[in-house]
This record gives structure tokens, sequence and C-alpha cells, in this order.
């Protein structure tokens, strides 16, 4: 579903992504999540507030153990969870302009390695 535009009455757009069996290699790099999200902030035109957070925490649980990341963009937020368990991303694109949610979701599968990919965009 391509959403280039946000409708009247909306305040956004929300890109929500689930990608499974992804590089262990990418996922366990803060290096390689931060080049993420400078080139996914490039690709949809987003303008980065501040700087990247891209703790890693929950050693305390092999299922919650990871990196997270958060970059504010002026429109809104990018998020995301890392987990190390299941080698899975779940990232958030929240935007009050409009963005290729299509062509978001492609990169991220491709930098990731993705082999399978859960999306969904709805309106805010």
């Amino acid at each position: 579903m391509k959403n280039k535009i946000v409708k009247e009455g909306e305040f956004g757009q929300e890109l929500i992504l689930n990608l499974y069996d992804c590089s262990p290699e990418v996922i366990r790099s803060r290096k390689k999540l931060q080049v993420f999200v400078d080139r996914l902030c490039k690709l949809i035109k987003m303008k980065k507030y501040g700087r990247t957070l891209i703790p890693h925490f929950g050693h305390d649980n092999p299922i919650t153990a990871g990196y997270s990341l958060v970059q504010l963009i002026e429109t809104s937020s990018i998020t995301g969870h890392f987990s190390e368990l299941w080698n899975s991303v779940y990232l958030n694109v929240f935007s009050c302009k409009s963005f290729d949610a299509d062509k978001a979701a492609q990169f991220a599968k491709q930098f990731f390695g993705a082999k399978r990919i859960k999306k969904r965009v709805i309106p805010r």
C-alpha cells in the first residue's frame, strides 16, 4: 500500500514493520543501526532532530536483550527494537509528513536481510 498523501482530517501515518530471520550481524551492531536510521531518513526525506539513541539493554531476560533505537524527526519519530533471541526487528515510523511506506519497508527488509516481513500502515 503506497501512502504518500496524508488525507484531510488525519494527523499523519504510521508504518509498523515486523521483520523476521534478519542478519544477526546487523541487528547486533550499533554502528550498522546508526547507518540504517541515517539512510532511512534520507530515503523518506525526514529531517533528524537530535542524536539517535541506540542503547543495548534487557540483559536479565533473553527475550528482552538487544538494542533499541529512537530517532526523533522533525515530524515525529522512528523507533525500533531488535531481538537477538529471534533475530527479528520491530520498527515504527510515525510522521505527520507524508512518506512512501512501501519504499521504507523494502529498504528495511533489504538492510536487515529479512526473509519474512509483516507490514501495516495506519492513518493517525
